[in-house]
């Protein structure tokens, strides 16, 4: 069953390792993580690539990608088991990347049992795809990933065979020290083969955590994971515009299943910093609203910097950190305490958006289960201050103004909430 225990909800730190570089590098970053109020840092794969060299196309499962190994000879279980245990003395724990959707094409797996694997009319490795939602007949409109291999959960004839194999990967990184494991593609996987393979971590740690990568997909294919025993999905609210209405029905969808983290940026995104210019403000805004929107939250190397440039599971290089555009860790470290101190913001209790479409101040009311409400009140607009009654702050928190606190305190009115362009600001 998955962790019920949402006192202190993932606050995530992405470590991308081809910009830090070695496992010893890694080590360097765990300090500053930790001044900001992190509990998690997550690695994206760190094994022994394929041909494309991509971190996603993973070749051998117990080799370290050369560039991680750095100049040491040592084993990759030594070098890991060193960077986790120097994370747990931070007070963070370790989550690693579990692709098992896929493989390189050359991997040692394909290799050693083609029957695991999606085979085309030839007999050839099959890649997996995407198509083009607004015109599927259309194969010009197809995505191929041709380094990489789909695994066949449905129609292999010794499935069995390969869910021991996942099951034997994941024992052999929990015995290393790994805390969670963040499923890439999980819901191209059936349910009924994540379920063994989080119970056996499950066994050799009991506080193992399961985190789904859910964007992308149709509900139902997240539907189905209901029964896995994932401990947290991502959801999509890094493209909310503050008005549709379609991210209180995914929260709401999901809330059902596991609870969710945010992030206003991944690794697989553009770098929010470029999107909008470099303005500070929207950093910040995008920041603090994963932090009130939902029970987890992520946060991608380099965001704190105002870093610019996409980062590339091929060619990312340490050489490509940046001089930084801003400095919002005092910020991200401020967002991060009052987190952790806010029981709602923990839990992922009902969510309702307030407000309408035309409306210029974006108001979400997120009740607790157990604990107080939480009133997020944002103003997307770049150009022009609005304000919001206090009178009806109050009475949307069912209290009197002068029972009504705000978690990161800003301006204060008798009358008016002041809100500033691209301002976020949140009462209890």
């Amino acid at each position: 069953m998955p962790h019920q225990n949402t006192s202190d909800a993932p606050r995530i730190y992405n470590l991308f390792p081809l910009l830090a570089g070695s496992t010893e590098n890694w080590e360097s970053h765990l300090p500053r993580i930790a001044s900001m109020g992190f509990n998690w840092v997550f690695i994206n794969p760190f094994h022994y690539p394929g041909f494309s060299g991509s971190l996603y196309a993973v070749k051998d499962y117990y080799r370290l990608h050369p560039l991680f190994q750095g100049g040491s000879q040592e084993e990759a279980s030594t070098l890991l088991g060193r960077f986790i245990s120097a994370a747990h003395g931070h007070g963070l724990r370790v989550m690693m990347d579990l692709v098992i959707n896929h493989t390189s094409k050359d991997s040692l797996l394909a290799e050693a049992h083609p029957e695991w694997f999606a085979h085309e009319p030839d007999g050839s490795l099959r890649s997996p795809f995407a198509v083009d939602p607004d015109d599927v007949d259309n194969v010009a409109k197809r995505t191929v990933w041709g380094d990489l291999a789909d695994i066949d959960f449905e129609n292999t004839p010794d499935r069995e065979g390969l869910v021991s194999y996942w099951q034997e990967l994941v024992r052999h990184y929990v015995k290393l020290g790994f805390d969670g494991f963040r499923g890439d593609a999980a819901y191209k996987i059936p349910g009924g083969v994540w379920a063994p393979i989080i119970a056996v971590a499950r066994d050799s740690n009991p506080d193992a955590m399961f985190f789904a990568e859910t964007l992308g997909c149709q509900p139902k294919e997240v539907l189905q994971l209901k029964a896995a025993g994932f401990d947290y999905l991502f959801n999509s609210s890094k493209w909310w515009d503050f008005r549709a209405d379609w991210l209180m029905k995914q929260y709401a969808l999901f809330r059902a299943i596991a609870p969710s983290i945010a992030f206003p940026e991944s690794h697989d995104t553009e770098r929010l910093a470029e999107e909008n210019g470099g303005d500070e403000r929207v950093s910040r805004l995008r920041y603090l609203f994963a932090a009130a929107f939902s029970s987890g939250l992520m946060l991608t190397m380099g965001y704190e910097y105002g870093f610019r440039r996409k980062l590339n599971v091929v060619t990312t290089r340490p050489e490509d950190w940046e001089t930084p555009s801003f400095d919002l860790s005092r910020f991200i470290g401020e967002v991060n305490a009052m987190k952790a101190t806010t029981p709602v913001l923990n839990e992922e209790g009902p969510q309702e958006l307030l407000s309408g479409a035309d409306d210029p101040v974006a108001a979400l009311i997120r009740r607790g289960e157990r604990t107080a409400s939480v009133l997020t009140l944002i103003n997307p607009d770049a150009n022009t201050e609005s304000r919001f009654s206090t009178a009806d702050a109050a009475k949307i928190l069912g209290c009197s103004p002068q029972q009504m606190r705000e978690l990161l305190p800003g301006p204060t009115n008798s009358d008016w909430i002041t809100l500033p362009p691209l301002a976020i600001r949140l009462f209890t």
